[in-house]
């Protein structure tokens, strides 16, 4: 019988509390795979032995707590995780974007996103952070003095905001859009052609996707530094992903114009029903990125250009297909969701804001303790978990916060 029902239908039944049961669901497994590799970065088998707060390179943005235990299988998770978890979260955010512009026009979208995205972005990085780094600056060998950690602070060459860098970068994209559709209206609806089909033929839409991401990340990434970010003020930004990750966001767009839960997004599509063939997918991209990233540090690395070539190109393969693999997981296997699952879909965003105070603290606090490595890891990650998620809850009820969060 479920088999028989419309599209709409179908996304009808899998909407919970006003969301659609697998991507929320999905974007709530993205913010925690965020936590999960923030709070093990501290445990990172290649982590850099702490420095003074303000020498060159300032490595602690990246890791803000360094501990001598280490575990090396974190090293293998977050590179993973670093191809495709935050490129997969500007297509989620995308995928919103279509309704909203329809609903609301391009001005009032746009204002929506700027109280949604600027404030937290503005709270991230003003006050977050500072608190977030401030074990930094304590293992760094700083006085214990908040005066002391803010003079050294405002002399830095930029204003680390820590995750909060995803906020306005998401503002910058959804104000692009909404000044395209103002002038074209038609935009939506062009974007919305693209993905046409892509419940049928979910192959068709992932090779353009790949096509695009890998012709947006190749110029840059040949062009600038490995690894390098743009740092402006509180405004950061790893440069050769830029146009990388708007790319992901005009592809939720695309995808969200036929209506989430539709399209590519149907439980009933082909991404869905082969969800096991989408999982033997990544292994051979990943591979290549893993063993490119090997041999980029080895005693004798090729040519550059070779190795910018076949890592940009494992890079855009690896990204796309465990994007795919996962939304796959998550569309033939959630149809429903239970008060628990509700709740941690509902304080996902607020979770994202607030997790990096607390994986930095705790792993300042553990600093002592001598339960190795991959314990220390799994702690810090359950604590920032259940914290950030009891935190967002309570903020939630505040009256400026709960319309935000």
């Amino acid at each position: 019988m479920h088999a028989l029902l419309s599209a709409t239908e179908r996304s009808t039944l899998a909407e919970v509390g006003g969301r659609n049961a697998p991507i929320g669901a999905l974007r709530a497994f993205v913010t925690l795979l965020v936590i999960a590799h923030h709070a093990v970065l501290t445990y990172h088998p290649y982590a850099p032995a702490p420095k003074p707060f303000d020498a060159q390179p300032i490595l602690w943005t990246a890791f803000p707590v360094v501990d001598p235990q280490r575990f090396g299988g974190f090293g293998i998770l977050t590179l993973v995780n670093d191809l495709f978890f935050m490129s997969l979260m500007f297509f989620i955010s995308g995928l919103f974007v279509a309704d909203g512009l329809r609903g609301k026009g391009a001005g009032g979208f746009l204002k929506g996103r700027a109280l949604r995205l600027g404030v937290p972005f503005v709270i991230g990085a003003g006050l977050l952070a500072p608190l977030a780094y401030y074990p930094a600056w304590l293992q760094s060998g700083g006085a214990p003095s908040l005066a002391a950690f803010a003079e050294t602070w405002i002399r830095l060459p930029f204003w680390p905001s820590g995750p909060a860098w995803f906020l306005w970068v998401l503002l910058a994209f959804g104000a692009i859009v909404s000044a395209v559709h103002a002038l074209f209206p038609g935009v939506v609806d062009a974007l919305g052609r693209l993905a046409q089909g892509a419940e049928r033929r979910p192959g068709r839409f992932f090779w353009g996707l790949v096509a695009a991401s890998l012709l947006a990340y190749l110029p840059l990434a040949m062009t600038t530094p490995f690894g390098h970010w743009t740092m402006v003020g509180p405004f950061l930004v790893q440069t050769a992903r830029i146009g990388h990750y708007f790319i992901y966001f005009l592809a939720g767009i695309a995808v969200g114009a036929a209506g989430v839960g539709q399209g590519l997004t149907d439980p009933e599509g082909k991404l869905a029903k082969r969800w096991w063939a989408w999982q033997l997918a990544p292994v051979v991209p990943v591979i290549g990125a893993v063993a490119t990233m090997i041999v980029a540090f080895s005693p004798s690395p090729p040519p550059r250009v070779v190795l910018d070539l076949v890592g940009g190109a494992a890079f855009a393969l690896a990204c796309a297909t465990l994007s795919f693999a996962v939304m796959a997981i998550f569309l033939r296997f959630v149809r429903k969701t239970g008060p628990i699952a509700e709740s941690l879909q509902a304080n996902a965003y607020g979770m994202y804001l607030t997790h990096y105070v607390f994986t930095a603290w705790l792993g300042w606090m553990l600093l002592p303790q001598a339960w190795g490595g991959l314990a220390k890891g799994c702690a810090v990650f359950g604590g920032a978990v259940v914290i950030s998620w009891l935190t967002t809850m309570v903020l939630r009820r505040t009256p400026l916060l709960g319309r935000i969060l």
